[in-house]
């Protein structure tokens, strides 16, 4: 009998804040019968994802972990203070910060 190498035996890498901020990012991109109200215009969900990921780039340093992200970047508008909504194909709206934490939670749960 050899013994495990211990490699084999060390749990998964946590992800990284930057790949936890992919991942919720990429959870928006594959919403289905979804829009997204950003300043009173609707997106898609491939434009919201897009929209996210230019408004991290520019927000540089100042996102050092996904809770900055979603608090400095989806959570609305920078420029006219409107919060950032999910509408469901059912009419039902969300605030998008409010999906982006429920999904943090549940990514950090499975990690």
């Amino acid at each position: 009998m050899f013994p495990t190498p211990a490699f084999v035996l060390e749990q998964p890498a946590k992800p990284t804040e930057s790949q936890k901020i992919e991942a919720l990012i990429q959870v928006l991109e594959h919403l289905k019968d979804a829009q997204f109200i950003r300043n009173g215009s609707v997106h898609t969900a491939p434009e919201a994802a897009a929209h996210l990921r230019m408004k991290w780039k520019r927000a540089g340093r100042a996102v050092q972990s996904a809770p900055d992200f979603i608090r400095l970047c989806g959570t609305g508008s920078s420029m006219s203070g409107k919060p950032y909504l999910i509408r469901y194909k059912d009419g039902r709206e969300v605030k998008a910060s409010d999906f982006l934490w429920t999904e943090l939670k549940k990514l950090e749960a499975g990690a």
